[in-house]
């Protein structure tokens, strides 16, 4: 396959494109030395927008899965939509078509590489010895055997691929891969290439002092905490109505109290009471607690809506305000399913060394678990993001949390 052109070289070119194609457009018909300082401010101001732009999407590239068109949609808006915040907050001269143009070519290029990003399959060689013999069944590589310690011609292999603990890899075989390495030949650990390509922390091959590595940062954690604030007081215009008319139509359909409150277990294992807007008939849990099923007669008509778009969750604001919660984490769950979980499914507790969210990296990815084999999963991924616990990964969470709430994917 063709190689692409390199990443700064099609940032750098980028740039300029989104920088002068809108002038090329906008010079002919207002004219340059007629609005001079505002065609200046918005050249500069596109050009470091996008800049910003395509950085963010590219350290979001970095993680699991596919990247939807709708993330880059949605990452320009919010990129154009502060740099026209900018110049209006500062009273700067500026062109409000300018900006528009710059942000449309910037979206192009946007998509154009994600496109490429997803099209684009890597080709990786595994040695078949240890954790690394069925690594062919991970998901979007191209993988080659490697049965004796050579390269294949033609050489179009991105990266070697091997258990680097089992005893099998001495003589030729380390020979080969520290060849490889000094040629500039990169290779990786299977549990690496394992968590990159899955979005998920094997627990099965966890041990005591991997839990190092989870440990979130405390800087991190302060903004987060500060981050989520401004970001709800700044959304109340537009969730405060929502929430009152859900609360009035849930009234209007069922008897019973219009939210549901229920006791959950959080950060440090501490439990906290937690709100949602009632999504099920109001005596759901007469004959005790038990998962959401899909198609869950207990669900009421509204309640299936609220579920989908993720509506049911909006009280749990007042569970940021309070501190019990962040808006991106692992989920809480009840006590009673802690308490069973955590005899089933080894270090499932490490994962309440994080506030638990609204929205998390294993509900974008598989959904709600309903039975204790989805529930390890679960876990896997929750691992993930405690140990990848950064404002990147969070933004990429909350992309895919609003194409979830347009899809209704993984509810129940």
């Amino acid at each position: 396959m063709r190689r692409f052109l390199p990443f700064q070289i099609r940032l750098f070119l980028g740039t300029l494109l989104v920088m002068f194609i809108p002038l090329a457009i906008m010079q002919p018909i207002k004219g340059f030395y007629q609005g001079r300082a505002a065609f200046i401010t918005c050249i500069l101001l596109a050009g470091i927008t996008h800049f910003l732009n395509t950085r963010s999407l590219h350290a979001l590239s970095h993680y699991p899965g596919r990247k939807s068109p709708i993330q880059a949609f949605l990452h320009t808006f919010f990129w154009f939509f502060g740099s026209w915040m900018t110049v209006k907050f500062f009273n700067l001269p500026y062109t409000v078509w300018f900006l528009f143009i710059a942000g449309c070519v910037s979206l192009v290029l946007s998509v154009l590489d994600l496109y490429y990003r997803n099209h684009f399959t890597r080709t990786y060689a595994y040695l078949p010895f240890g954790r690394a013999l069925y690594a062919d069944t991970l998901p979007h590589v191209h993988w080659i055997r490697l049965n004796q310690p050579t390269l294949p011609e033609p050489n179009c292999i991105h990266g070697i691929v091997a258990d680097l603990h089992d005893p099998y890899l001495n003589g030729h075989w380390s020979q080969f891969l520290a060849q490889c390495t000094l040629s500039g030949l990169p290779v990786y650990n299977i549990r690496q290439v394992e968590e990159f390509l899955t979005g998920r922390v094997k627990i099965e091959h966890l041990y005591e002092n991997d839990l190092g590595s989870l440990l979130p940062s405390p800087t991190y954690v302060l903004f987060k905490r500060i981050i989520d604030i401004c970001l709800i007081i700044l959304s109340a215009p537009f969730t405060l109505p929502v929430m009152l008319i859900t609360a009035l139509l849930i009234r209007l359909e069922s008897r019973g109290p219009v939210l549901f409150v229920q006791n959950r277990v959080g950060q440090g294992g501490r439990e906290f009471r937690i709100y949602k807007f009632r999504s099920m008939c109001h005596d759901s849990e007469k004959n005790g607690a038990r998962m959401a099923q899909l198609g869950d007669s207990r669900v009421t008509r509204i309640g299936q809506f609220i579920r989908k778009t993720r509506i049911d969750e909006l009280p749990q604001f007042w569970n940021i305000f309070k501190g019990d919660m962040s808006l991106i984490g692992p989920r809480p769950e009840q006590k009673i399913f802690v308490e069973q979980f955590m005899h089933e499914i080894p270090f499932y507790n490490y994962r309440h060394i994080v506030k638990p969210g609204i929205s998390g990296w294993a509900q974008v990815t598989q959904g709600y678990a309903a039975d204790t084999e989805q529930t390890r999963i679960k876990i896997e991924h929750d691992f993930y993001y405690i140990k990848h616990f950064s404002f990147s990964l969070d933004v990429l969470i909350f992309f895919k949390t609003i194409r979830t709430m347009l899809t209704g994917f993984g509810a129940r």
